[in-house]
């Protein structure tokens, strides 16, 4: 019993933060507002309405803000029953859609907020304590739905983001301004991006320069087969940058990285197309040494497996097909 007591208490503060919603939407965006569906939850609510476009960051930022003042004035409900229907139309009540009336009515007046409603709500929008935005966007053309959450919920969830903003101080040593020493360590971070960047150009010129010292020619085939020590992101660049640079290219390249064996292999397309050579069907064979599975296209294709042991015995069988 006290849990549905609860659980409709919860249901009245989503349900009367809804209509100051409503007010918040008309008030900031417009008065061609319309509220075209609405959800609510003891724990949420959610908003269907009429706008023709994006809302940015800064107006759902006061939509959030006038809800919330309207919540720091304290303002009593006034309820109106047996009203005429046409009365409260004429005297500004806003009926809501897909909502079925009497010929007599029911008018929730907070303030300036004046809706045909037959949902529970609170006595006064302080009990709301709190509204919260979380999520905004569109769902069908013309037509956009906001989810928010109030009352004990949205506190429990701006504790939650305060602590979350605690740890995020105590990882930047308690500093005085949180948003300056985050810039700074982006910075730094872009920084030190660049750096890698430079080292990871200067490793490839490196690796280039031995797969192309490692080149042999047959039969007008210049075929390499090379075991690298590096990170596996760089195994597609290297193997496109050496097919620029030696023409008919037959290149098979591994590497081993945190217990994997990657194998990459990369034909010239002209030799694909004369030969019928093809990378894929070379990678696929290659793999079951490694345990591993993998593919791609007739010119360039790759591959991984965790057997480590298995990469002599990849290399040997790779050493016949030339």
């Amino acid at each position: 019993m006290l849990f549905c007591s609860i659980t409709l208490w919860e249901s009245s503060l989503t349900h009367s933060a809804t209509h100051l919603l409503h007010q918040a939407l008309r008030q900031i965006l417009g008065n061609h507002v319309e509220q075209k569906g609405s959800s609510v939850q003891s724990k949420n609510l959610r908003f269907d309405f009429y706008h023709y476009e994006k809302i940015s960051d800064i107006q759902l930022s006061q939509v959030e803000s006038f809800v919330n003042s309207k919540i720091d004035d304290q303002i009593s409900l006034i309820e109106n029953r047996d009203v005429p229907m046409q009365d409260a139309i004429d005297n500004g009540a806003i009926a809501l859609f897909g909502e079925k009336y009497d010929d007599v009515v029911r008018t929730i007046k907070f303030g300036d907020s004046v809706e045909l409603c037959g949902g529970t709500h609170v006595k006064n929008t302080a009990e709301i304590w709190q509204f919260k935005i979380k999520s905004e966007g569109a769902i069908a053309s013309g037509i956009r739905r906001i989810e928010a959450i109030s009352g004990l919920v949205a506190k429990d969830y701006l504790n939650e983001k305060i602590k979350i903003l605690d740890n995020v101080n105590s990882l930047l040593n308690n500093e005085k301004d949180v948003l300056v020493a985050i810039k700074k360590l982006k910075n730094h971070n872009t920084h030190l991006g660049k750096k890698i960047d430079n080292i990871s150009s200067e490793l490839s010129k490196f690796y280039l320069k031995e797969i192309i010292d490692q080149t042999q020619n047959k039969k007008s085939i210049n075929f390499c087969l090379h075991e690298l020590k590096c990170s596996p992101e760089l195994l597609k660049n290297l193997a496109f940058s050496a097919g620029k640079q030696i023409e008919n290219l037959f290149l098979i390249l591994v590497c081993q990285n945190e217990d994997k064996v990657y194998l990459t292999c990369y034909i010239s397309k002209n030799l694909v197309d004369d030969s019928k050579m093809n990378a894929n069907n070379i990678v696929r064979n290659l793999s079951q040494f490694i345990e591993g599975s993998g593919g791609g296209q007739p010119f360039f294709a790759n591959a991984s497996g965790t057997k480590l042991n298995g990469t002599a015995k990849l290399k040997e069988e790779a050493k016949k097909l030339f």
